[in-house]
């Protein structure tokens, strides 16, 4: 049997998720507050960087749109895959 998509089952969300890399604290490099527009911001922009034992790994925007809010707070231990920030895609 062939599957149908109904109204309402595909999800077209403009809303992005940056997640941390590696594992490690986060120290933020972009503005503390947001105005509502948002913050642009380049595919490829460091928001931050996160220190572990003898590294420290940016934390780069895999896509391009508005910076809307940042979910990690600054000095906070991150694991890889926790979300840092999200963004509103153009």
């Amino acid at each position: 049997m062939e599957a149908v998509l109904h109204q309402g089952e595909r999800l077209l969300v403009p809303e992005r998720l940056i997640v941390a890399p590696a594992a490690g604290v986060f120290h933020p490099s972009v503005p503390s507050s947001v105005s509502p527009e948002g913050v642009p911001l380049a595919e490829g922009q460091v928001v931050g960087r996160l220190d572990g034992p003898g590294s420290s790994t940016p934390v780069r925007s895999p896509f391009g749109g508005f910076l809307m809010g940042m979910l990690a707070q600054p000095g906070e231990r991150l694991r890889p895959g926790q979300p840092v920030a999200w963004l509103r895609v153009a």
